[in-house]
């Protein structure tokens, strides 16, 4: 008999009632320390005082009115993310998923009102992830995710990963955009070089494509910059945004240019939910603490603490870990028993990880997580090795 929860995850044995900080309580008292934060969701851990006080005071007055009105909430996050990146507007989603399907009707609207109603073809790549939407699947073009759902959406190109001879033999003047994650999440955190990036932008530039960012899960402070672009010196006409942008309450966002977004008139698309005062009361919150340099500063002193407690794992069981990969508190551990047994054997230690493609857990904690909470993490990540190794 099927579940009443339908059975599409196959889910870890373990129910958690609360959190603090970097640590979970599962239903058995067990306390967890989570490398995981809900897949880089919560970026600043759990029960965080900011966001409590955020939800808690804005649930008391009013949760939602739709988007047929004026949002005051909205317009404050709106305008913090304009201020911090190259963005002039932003619509707002309630998932990376919906994000996804915004930046590429955008990117196709903005040629259809240029007069080339054919320029819709949008290069992406292996091992990307954008969301399990219909646009989202087709944009990934993983065998694996399309399976099953009949006729694919066209005016997908899919290249080669970090491979900028096939970008630019494919860039035409059919191409409506280049849409890329900095650093692919699901795909095993392979990060892409700023030099290849710039040249993106370049390519780009050359052929009048625009270029999407896919930031859902490297954005939001998550690599110690806020977003991820910055460390390449360019900047994206249009961007997707998600995960951390709520610090676990659903909340995503399209960050564009001006130019980018000049074909979305009212009526050309739209969100019930999203953007209601409730999501944007917490986001503006979590802007307020992500976005500082003082955060991001401690962002990057952190990721190095815990880098090279990584690199020496790497070093100490080679036979269990076999690289370390990644950028700020987005870290991958490449690894070389099967990853999802080295994911259980972390549950037995009470350490939260995460799997992904190409044989990596990935560490995903909470931004703010404290210098005792790396050192504990560090322990715990042996303890699975030398358990692996054994």
């Amino acid at each position: 008999m099927i579940s009443t929860v339908l059975p599409t995850y196959n889910r870890a044995p373990l129910s958690f009632e609360k959190g603090e900080g970097a640590w979970l309580v599962e239903a058995d008292g067990r306390r967890f320390l989570d490398l995981g934060a809900g897949i880089a969701v919560s970026a600043l851990g759990h029960a965080h005082p900011a966001l409590v006080k955020a939800l808690t005071e804005q649930a008391e007055k009013l949760w939602h009115v739709s988007n047929l009105y004026q949002i005051p909430q909205q317009q404050k996050l709106a305008d913090q993310l304009v201020d911090a990146t190259f963005a002039d507007t932003v619509f707002f989603t309630n998932s990376g998923t919906e994000a996804c399907e915004l930046a590429v009707k955008m990117a196709r609207k903005y040629w259809f009102e240029k007069g080339q109603p054919e320029r819709v073809e949008i290069l992406t790549f292996e091992g990307s992830f954008h969301g399990r939407s219909a646009a989202g699947i087709a944009a990934a073009g993983s065998e694996k995710m399309v399976k099953g759902f009949g006729p694919i959406v066209g005016g997908f190109t899919h290249l080669p990963f970090n491979d900028l001879d096939a970008v630019r033999a494919a860039a035409s003047d059919k191409t409506a955009a280049i849409m890329i994650e900095p650093i692919q999440g699901e795909g095993g955190i392979r990060a892409l070089p700023d030099s290849t990036l710039k040249a993106l932008r370049e390519i780009c530039d050359d052929c009048g494509a625009l270029l999407i960012l896919d930031e859902v899960q490297c954005g939001m402070g998550r690599t110690g910059k806020l977003f991820a672009y910055e460390f390449a010196g360019i900047e994206p006409d249009i961007m997707m945004v998600a995960k951390g942008i709520g610090g676990g309450f659903p909340l995503g966002a399209v960050l564009a240019k001006e130019e980018a977004a000049s074909g979305m008139t009212a009526g050309t698309h739209g969100s019930t939910y999203g953007g209601n005062p409730l999501a944007c009361a917490v986001g503006s919150a979590v802007m307020s603490e992500v976005s500082t340099p003082e955060f991001l500063a401690e962002v990057s002193r952190k990721s190095a603490l815990l880098r090279q407690g990584l690199e020496g794992l790497v070093a100490t069981y080679p036979d269990v870990f076999a690289e370390v990969r990644g950028s700020g508190l987005m870290l991958g551990l490449k690894c070389v028993p099967a990853c999802a047994d080295i994911v259980a054997k972390g549950y037995d230690e009470c350490l939260i990880t995460v799997p992904a493609a190409d044989n990596v857990i990935r560490l995903l904690p909470p931004l703010n997580l404290t210098d005792d909470d790396i050192a504990e993490g560090l322990a715990r990540l042996e303890a699975v090795a030398k358990k692996a190794s054994g």
